[in-house]
Order: C-alpha cells, then sequence, then structure tokens
C-alpha cells in the first residue's frame, strides 16, 4: 500500500515524498506541475535509492484522479495541491477558491468513489483570526481571514470537518503550517517558485545568488521590533517529519485532529536578512516598500499540542535554515531549470 501526495512534486510535497520513502512507505505523487518541477521527484528517488510512481494532474479532473487511485493500492493521502500565494490571492480570489476549494471536494470526491478515508491536510496559520496575543494555538479563534488564501483554507477545514462528522470512517489531520523555509542538506532539493518568489527566503537567496537585484520589503512601519514583519519559520525537513508524525497518528486513531507546525518563536524580516548575510557572507540589498495586501504585523506558533500528541518538535534552528538554503540556492542558481 501506498501513500498519494497530491501536489507532491512541490517544496514540500518533495520533501515529504523523501521522508516517507525514507520511513519504509510507497508513494504516489499527483501533481499538475504548475508550480513544480518533475526534476525535484528525481532527485529524491536519486537520494533514497526508491522510485515514485508519478501522474501528471490535476486535483479537479476527477477521471485522472480516479485513474491514479485505482491503478495504484492506495492507504492514505496527504493533500498538498493547492496555489499558495497570499499577495496574488488578493487579487485572483476566484481563482484560489476554485483551484484549492473545489479541487478538494474533487478529491474527496473520488477517495470516496475508491474507498480511501485517512487524509492529511496542508492547511496554513493565515486561518487564525488577526490577533497582537501570541503565541497562537489550536484554540486560538479563527476568523475571516486578511486574504482569500487564508480563506480557501479555513472554508477547506471547515469542509473536511463537516465530513468527518457525517462519516466518522474518515480519519483526517489538518495541518496549520507557518513558514516553511530551507533545503534538504544535501543542497539537491530545495524551494524553487516560477517567476518571481512570493515568499521571503527564496527572494533572499535569489538576490544572494544575483538572479534578483534587491528585496522588497513589504512594509517597514509594522508594530514590531524594527518595523518588518515577523513570522515563525521552519525548517521543510522538520515540518515534513511532522507530515509523517501525524500520518500515523491518523492512521492509528480514527477520528479529526488540528495540529500546529511551527517552531513557537517568531524572526522579523530584517533579521532573516542577517542571518542569511552572515552564513552566505554577502550583503543583501533591500528596500521597504508599502505593506502587502493581506498581511499581518507577526504570527508565530504554539507548538504544545504537536509535541504531546505526535512526540514531534522541530529541531532546527535559523542558522541551519540558512547553511541549507544557501547550499541549495548555490549549488542550483537556476533552480531544477540549471539541469
Amino acid at each position: 500500500m501506498a501513500i498519494l501526495l497530491t501536489g507532491g512534486a512541490g517544496f514540500i510535497g518533495s520533501h515529504t515524498a523523501l521522508v516517507l520513502l525514507e520511513a519504509g512507505l510507497d508513494v504516489v505523487v499527483y501533481d499538475n506541475l504548475s508550480n513544480a518541477s518533475r526534476e525535484s521527484l528525481r532527485r529524491v528517488e536519486e537520494l533514497t535509492g526508491r522510485s515514485i510512481v508519478f501522474y501528471e494532474g490535476d486535483i479537479r479532473d476527477g477521471a485522472r484522479l480516479n485513474e491514479a487511485l485505482v491503478r495504484q493500492p492506495i492507504e492514505a493521502v496527504v493533500h498538498f495541491a493547492g496555489l499558495k500565494a497570499v499577495g496574488e490571492s488578493t487579487q485572483k480570489p476566484l481563482t484560489y477558491y476554485d483551484n484549492n476549494v473545489s479541487g478538494t471536494v474533487c478529491l474527496c470526491e473520488a477517495l470516496e468513489r475508491a474507498g480511501i478515508r485517512t487524509l492529511v491536510f496542508s492547511s496554513s496559520a493565515t486561518v487564525y483570526k488577526e490577533s497582537r496575543e501570541m503565541p497562537l494555538s489550536e484554540e486560538s479563534p479563527t476568523g475571516r481571514p486578511t486574504n482569500p488564501y487564508g480563506s480557501s483554507k479555513l472554508m477547506i477545514e471547515w469542509m473536511l470537518k463537516d465530513l468527518q462528522a457525517a462519516d466518522p470512517r474518515w480519519s483526517i489531520a489538518l495541518l496549520r503550517y507557518f513558514n516553511p523555509v530551507g533545503a534538504h542538506d544535501s543542497g539537491r532539493i530545495g524551494e524553487d517558485p516560477k517567476g518571481q518568489p512570493n515568499n521571503l527566503l527564496p527572494f533572499i537567496t535569489q538576490v544572494g545568488v544575483g538572479r534578483l537585484e534587491k528585496l522588497a520589503i513589504f512594509g517597514g512601519d509594522y508594530p514590531t521590533q524594527d518595523g518588518t514583519g515577523v513570522r515563525d519559520y521552519i525548517h521543510v525537513m522538520d515540518l515534513a517529519a511532522g507530515h509523517l508524525a501525524a500520518l500515523q497518528s491518523v492512521q492509528r486513531e480514527p477520528g479529526l485532529a488540528t495540529w500546529n507546525l511551527g517552531t513557537g518563536r517568531g524572526y522579523s524580516v530584517l533579521e532573516m536578512i542577517g542571518a542569511f548575510e552572515r552564513v552566505a557572507q554577502r550583503p543583501v540589498a533591500y528596500e521597504i516598500v508599502a505593506r502587502r495586501p493581506g498581511d499581518v504585523a507577526e504570527c508565530w506558533a504554539n507548538v504544545d499540542k504537536a509535541a504531546q500528541d505526535l512526540g514531534w518538535r522541530a529541531e532546527r534552528g535559523l542558522k541551519q535554515i540558512m547553511v541549507d538554503a544557501w547550499r541549495w540556492q548555490s549549488n542550483n542558481p537556476h533552480g531544477y531549470r540549471d539541469q
């Protein structure tokens, strides 16, 4: 039996595929490659010495999903597939609701047809109501998110909760990510956004490697220690390990559970730039521009519940994040397109 990863060729999906393979599980990846590369999975296979079954397809394509689910003996699904840029979502809300919400409905319908009812969902800390009280726990109020991306994730959470309540055979984990960063320590797989990066660290590393002239910092007047936004940055390998722990938990105990996956500490944009400069031994040019719609001043996690329930905590600190991210970017200046 195998684990199906929707969006499994992307940044988080490819690292999770590696962790699952190293744990002895078989992996099937379903991805439309809209923001990912087939090369990432080839490198995962190279690193693990194991093969991945790959299907190219969109999660809104029910017939293609049926094909992937029927051809392979699937026991559980980790659902990464979705659009994820906060700023873009404010400009294209219907695109985000169609892809993320409608796509998840289509996926769950396909899983029902195949008799597969174990699901780990890639949610987000953006589902939490904007608050000055930190850290955010799983009991912190969710609310009207500040952007359509977060709204789409919260709608999916509601839908999955209703699905599990209606049919207790479903076993579902909702994983609320904070800010995934870093790369595998081999430097062979990492974050490779298509076009200009939407996330901070690949923007920093692309400036560092000379692909971009300077970093745009969206807002320097937030009520934080240096005026720039504060976030909880979690190493992608710690995040991938959290997926394995959550998957094992929901396979053991049917029901629905929600866990934050973060580090429990926030860093500002300027702190992130300084940490990178110390590791890479080179300056990062930047300019402070207007705030980006949908952003909040600060956000970091309370991760006690994941530690208690899953025996999981993030192990890699900020320096390791920067070392691994810079190794990936400097070895692959143009990402997977260097091949």
